[in-house]
Order: C-alpha cells, then sequence, then structure tokens
C-alpha cells in the first residue's frame, strides 16, 4: 500500500468529513471536521498506521476556529506516514484517541497543559507539566512572554529570566509576524 491509495480510501469511506488534502515534499496531510475525528483516526489505524508519533496543536489566536490539533502517524516499517488536522474552537473538546494508541495519554495531556484544548473520554487529563491549580496555558499566543506573576515563588518566578539577554530575542509588539520569530541576539 501507499499513502496515495490510503488516502483515496478515506476519502471513499469519509466524503464529507475529509476537507482537504495537501501533498508538500512527500508529506501528506488530510484535514478533517471535527465530528468525525475520531472515525478518522480509527480507520487510519486499520490501514496500519500503528504509530502514534505526535499529537501537537497550533494557535491561530484571532480567527474562528482558533486551534487546531495536528496528529502524527506512521506505519511501523516507517514508509508511510499521515498527518491529520483538525480545527477546535475554543468551547469545543476533541475525542481521546486513548482508545486507539495508549500513547495518546501524555500526548493529550501536554496538550490540555499547554493550550486548553480539552479531550473528551480521557481517562486522566490533568497536567503534565505545570502544577495543578494553574490558570493559565503558556503555549497559547496571547500568554505574554514575560509569563505572569505567580503565588508560587519556589516553583515560578517573576524576576529576570535566566536567559534574559541571551542568544535568542523576540519583538512581540510588532505587526509584522517575521519579527516576532525568536532570532538570534546580534552583539555589537
Amino acid at each position: 500500500m501507499s499513502v496515495t491509495a490510503d488516502l483515496e480510501q478515506l476519502k471513499q469511506a469519509f466524503p464529507d468529513a475529509i476537507l482537504q488534502t495537501t501533498e508538500f515534499r512527500g508529506e501528506h496531510t488530510l484535514k478533517v471536521a471535527l465530528s468525525s475525528l475520531h472515525e478518522v483516526l480509527e480507520k487510519c489505524l486499520a490501514l496500519d498506521y500503528q504509530l502514534l508519533l505526535d499529537i501537537s496543536s497550533l494557535d491561530h489566536f484571532g480567527d474562528d476556529p482558533r486551534f487546531e490539533v495536528v496528529y502524527e502517524l506512521a506505519s511501523l516499517d516507517d514508509r508511510r506516514h499521515l498527518r491529520i488536522k483538525a480545527a477546535v474552537s475554543e468551547d469545543e473538546s476533541v475525542p481521546t484517541a486513548t482508545d486507539l494508541w495508549a500513547g495518546a495519554d501524555w500526548h493529550e495531556r501536554e496538550v490540555w497543559d499547554m493550550m486548553g484544548i480539552r479531550f473528551a473520554g480521557h481517562p486522566n487529563l490533568k497536567r503534565i507539566l505545570m502544577w495543578e491549580g494553574y490558570p493559565f496555558f503558556p503555549l497559547r499566543k496571547d500568554f505574554p512572554l514575560a509569563g505572569r506573576p505567580s503565588e508560587m515563588p519556589d516553583v515560578a518566578f517573576t524576576g529576570v529570566a535566566p536567559l534574559e539577554g541571551g542568544p535568542f530575542v523576540t519583538s512581540s509588539g510588532t505587526d509584522d509576524v517575521a519579527r516576532r520569530e525568536p532570532r538570534a541576539h546580534v552583539v555589537e
């Protein structure tokens, strides 16, 4: 089988759920409706995408839907790779994939912890990097680069960051996307 043949099977099985397919430099991406995401992932598993390499998310701050979840799948022989994306608004939750891949557990917990995207049906959806009760989601684009004040100085501090003035800098106040990205600090 090839990824192209797999894509055709997925399109036939889910004609209304597949919103877009793209191929760029040999990488294939499927954008699917959130309502059919679990069924599409289940079909991918049946097509022998037995490895869930990663679950990540994107914050399209200012757009609606705001978020996108991204699943990176591969076959055991590492010959076929497939990326599945689904758009998620702030008030929606994503169906868990822990019933399909046990390794989805920690990936989904990290996405919840860093971006605040909930996974419906997850057996243990709690923070994995930040402490319980932390009220913010640090990888959201509206989270300030300087951080937020903390009531827990032993765990989080609001003083000078250890890498302040270090090798990378950003310009968060500019409208120019390229200038906002971290880049090498120029020392004169």
